[in-house]
């Protein structure tokens, strides 16, 4: 299906009321093709969606913006793991549902992140200790030049903290069609953050993991349908050890996270709330008031406001940390995807 001048209120979870020149919704690969090859023939920009959960469109987009809408979900069982083939038009949080239903556990601390099956490679999606590397079995990268589609190892995807190859090298010209999902039958609770420490290791269930989960995320973050946002905005800053010391010489009670490479994660959430910015508004986009990491539309907001919001709020944050905090949030301009950080510098 495809819509000239069409309105993406509906496709970015913003709801920024922005346009493009064109809009398609894709069901399949043939289609995905024809219009990549379109594009290039007119010399437009090609922007390609799921369900618009991650990304701050800057202004109306000049070219096609084509929405992953490929379905489908097969399921391998072997002795020791289910193996799992997942279209990337799937919705997400239904998939992880899905597997729960059917007795195949191993996704549930990534329940309720917004969006779709292909955009989780892209960002690494992970929550409460969990990331997508974790399951992941290989991605199915479809080269638009060739129509040939690439089976890529977990290793090849450079996986890292909400970081992958598809945001860098395969970022243009190419579409992630399926990722497949290994999930193993010996389940082990993950069980190291919020509300899941309180959780019995020697008896929890994945269910109860599940609906814990479930439970923190409904009292932290607003319903993308009901208010306006992109999910957690900021990515939580990763610093040296020592500047790690430094921070806890001051402030004792900051929550940290040692990583493996000997650096810390610190919760961008943690460092907003303590510079008082929930609440904070500039024209109609302010920080929410129960999830600082979160920016919201409050109902007309343009692109300009969510910007300067955003700009407010890391200067804001670094003046008293000296942590200088980066999006999470992809930023969309007229013609294709722009480096966030230096919007906002």
């Amino acid at each position: 299906m495809s819509t000239e001048s069409a309105s993406l209120k509906n496709h970015n979870t913003f709801a920024l009321p922005i346009n493009a020149a064109q809009l398609v919704i894709a069901e399949k690969i043939e289609l995905m093709i024809k219009v990549w090859q379109k594009s290039q023939k007119r010399q437009e920009p090609l922007l390609i969606l799921g369900e618009g959960s991650n990304v701050l469109f800057l202004e109306d987009f000049a070219g096609t913006v084509m929405i992953n809408q490929l379905h489908g979900i097969k399921v391998r069982e072997e002795q020791d793991a289910w193996h799992l083939h997942v279209s990337a038009g799937e919705n997400w949080h239904k998939l992880v549902s899905h597997t729960l239903e059917q007795g195949m556990h191993g996704l549930e601390n990534l329940a309720l992140i917004p969006g779709c099956v292909g955009s989780a490679p892209i960002q690494n999606i992970g929550a409460y200790g969990v990331e997508l590397k974790n399951v992941c079995e290989y991605v199915d990268l479809l080269s638009f030049k060739t129509g040939e589609i690439d089976r890529m190892t977990p290793e090849r995807c450079e996986f890292g903290y909400r970081e992958s190859i598809f945001k860098h090298q395969y970022r243009t010209g190419h579409i992630i069609v399926a990722v497949g999902l290994k999930l193993n039958k010996a389940w082990q609770p993950s069980l190291g953050y919020g509300e899941l420490t309180k959780l019995d290791p020697a008896s929890v269930t994945p269910r109860q993991v599940f609906d814990a989960v479930c439970e923190m995320r409904r009292s932290k973050l607003p319903d993308p349908r009901i208010t306006g946002n992109a999910g957690s905005f900021f990515k939580n800053p990763v610093v040296s050890a020592e500047a790690a010391a430094s921070l806890l010489a001051s402030y004792p009670t900051m929550p940290h996270f040692p990583q493996c490479d000997g650096q810390v994660k610190l919760a961008a959430g943690w460092l907003i709330d303590q510079c008082q910015l929930k609440g904070y508004r500039i024209g109609g986009a302010a920080v929410h008031s129960k999830q600082a990491l979160v920016l919201i539309n409050q109902g007309e907001a343009l692109p300009q406001d969510v910007v300067a919001l955003a700009r407010h709020v890391r200067n804001t944050v670094a003046d008293r940390f000296d942590v200088w905090l980066e999006p999470e949030v992809r930023f969309i301009s007229a013609t294709g995807e722009v480096n966030a950080v230096e919007v906002l510098s």
